[in-house]
């Protein structure tokens, strides 16, 4: 009996973890287990082929939200090609499923609800030995004409019986990036959250986590990511993870989702120490308004949790990126904004503003009749409307959130935004005028490319402040290489006589500096009228196997 294992990433450079965890589940007796990954972006037909060609008995999806409909499209022209295909679903999106779904999609044969390590494995020897599989825990499932649930059994306590598919070889390290899970299950019960639902947080031990990790930092994967939903729930536990990594590490980088709040003294002082561009955290606030807090059941310590953003801020290389949540019960327009700004105040290097998504089986989900919320019906289950929110105003917020990602979190136009925020003594308010004028121009129609989005910027800043184009301009000339050709209007190259022979003369500085290096030399010089006239310098290096690096100089005072 030969199985596919098989999902829809979003993206190629993204390998699962769920399928290579069932796989290393499975012992001899469920027969032949392979793993096949595709995109969503790859043409149906396509991906329809590719599984019907080694002529599977069994198909396995993990399901997702963004996967959700083309793999149910997928199933259901699988059932029709290839009817005696046994189908079986499964992942976070499923779940909470009910009859309902297997009644709408007669292909499927099987839904496996929650984590299916166990389950999964026990379907397929029971199919291998020509049984039906009725009894099975978790297991919804299709006998002939009849739909059989299975019973309740709760998820393993001791993670460590799961096999490692790390140790077996099955998850693939080569696309750079690598997904890692050192617990399961979340403290908190965040009501738009599915680990809601389970409270009850399981950690491998650490010699697992140990030798797991030390095979990821042998291979040198480049990026490491932790789905743990809390990873620092347990001080002492996540410094020891940490300062195993820093003790082990060659080349990799790492990402963790962590709660700031939980952050001690301890644990500051060991993140004091971890080299730059080596660890990422993400930090969810989601909002600021105890009244939104307190609704969602989200039990933080804010002010702690700003406190320890600013020490990681200021104590630490770490890269930070922090999260608001709009659409939130309790939190008006107004509201959102003043969060906004309160965590705009504390520096992150990213900050991600995004809808509150209502997913199956999450308390929020349950209660949003009861909260006057309505919502997509289909993935990702976006809110449309609350009580103190109309769909304009999530436009709005929808529409700041973009800009925020295109004009701050890009860091192209640092100067630029500085100045506007300056000047409207807020990030928020900068962000809600230039959203008026992106929608006022029909901006967020269609994708641009970045010197177009500049030339915009400059259009309304031509208006709006004048004064800071300039900056602008500095902020365009630190991005990318650009000639004096190139240059659009609000640039200004024409140096006077003195101006471009000092130029001249500091070009070829640099350049017997560098001579013999193999670096490739650029530069620009434009002129800017703040404090009188100066002219800035643009170096621009570039060398094989490198990114572009820009120097500013000001060559003439």
């Amino acid at each position: 009996m030969l199985t596919l294992l098989t999902t829809l990433h979003s993206k190629y450079i993204h390998a699962s973890l769920a399928l290579p965890c069932l796989a290393a589940a499975c012992g001899s007796d469920c027969g032949e287990v392979r793993i096949c990954e595709f995109t969503v972006h790859e043409p149906k037909e396509q991906i329809l082929a590719a599984l019907l060609a080694p002529q599977p008995d069994v198909i396995a999806f993990s399901v997702y939200i963004w996967n959700r409909s083309a793999t149910l499209e997928l199933i259901d022209a699988l059932a029709v090609v290839r009817p005696q295909l046994r189908i079986i679903v499964g992942g976070p999106e499923l779940s909470w499923e009910t009859a309902a779904l297997l009644k709408e999609h007669p292909g499927i044969s099987a839904l496996i609800r929650g984590e299916g390590e166990i389950p999964f494995p026990a379907l397929l020897a029971a199919w291998a030995r020509g049984e039906h599989g009725a009894g099975i825990p978790n297991l919804l499932l299709r006998c002939d004409n009849d739909l059989i649930e299975g019973p309740f059994l709760p998820p393993a306590d001791n993670l460590d019986s799961l096999p490692s598919p790390f140790a077996a070889g099955l998850v693939d390290l080569q696309r750079g990036l690598v997904y890692y899970e050192s617990s399961r299950g979340c403290p908190y019960s965040c009501a738009f959250c599915m680990s809601a639902l389970d409270p009850h947080v399981r950690s491998f031990s650490l010699t697992r986590i140990q030798a797991d990790l030390k095979l990821l930092l042998d291979a040198e994967v480049p990026q490491i990511k932790f789905v743990d939903r809390t990873f620092n729930y347990n001080g002492a536990r996540s410094r020891a993870i940490w300062s195993f990594l820093l003790q082990h590490n060659r080349k990799s980088h790492f990402h963790f989702e962590i709660g700031a709040h939980l952050l001690d003294d301890a644990s500051l002082a060991l993140l004091a120490t971890v080299p730059a561009e080596t660890f990422q955290f993400e930090i969810g606030v989601q909002s600021t308004l105890p009244a939104t807090l307190a609704a969602i059941s989200r039990n933080a310590d804010l002010e702690k949790l700003e406190r320890n953003v600013r020490r990681l801020r200021s104590e630490t290389s770490i890269h930070l990126h922090l999260d608001l949540i709009y659409g939130l019960p309790a939190e008006g327009y107004g509201d959102f904004l003043s969060s906004l700004d309160r965590v705009s105040a504390l520096r992150p290097h990213a900050l991600q503003i995004e809808p509150v998504k209502l997913l199956p089986g999450a308390p929020l989900r349950r209660d949003a009749k009861e909260l006057g919320i309505s919502f997509d019906p289909h993935p990702p289950y976006s809110v449309l409307t609350t009580p103190l929110l109309d769909f304009e105003a999530l436009e709005k917020l929808r529409g700041i959130s973009r800009l925020l990602d295109l004009l701050v979190n890009s860091h192209k136009f640092t100067g630029t935004i500085a100045g506007l925020t300056e000047g409207n003594n807020s990030r928020a308010a900068t962000l809600e005028a230039l959203e008026a004028y992106w929608r006022q121009h029909d901006y967020f129609r269609h994708p641009v490319g970045l010197r177009e989005v500049f030339l915009r910027l400059a259009d309304y800043l031509r208006q709006a402040a004048p004064h800071l184009l300039d900056a602008l301009a500095r902020d365009l000339l630190g991005s990318e290489r650009i000639t004096p050709e190139q240059a659009p209007w609000f640039v200004n190259t024409a140096l006077s006589d003195e101006e471009a022979k000092a130029v001249r003369e500091r070009v070829k500085q640099v350049t017997e500096k560098i001579r013999g290096q193999g670096i490739k030399l650029q530069h620009t010089a434009a002129v800017f009228s703040e404090s009188g006239r100066i002219v800035r310098f643009f170096l621009y290096y570039t060398a094989p196997g490198q990114g572009l690096e820009v120097r500013e100089e000001v060559v003439l005072p």
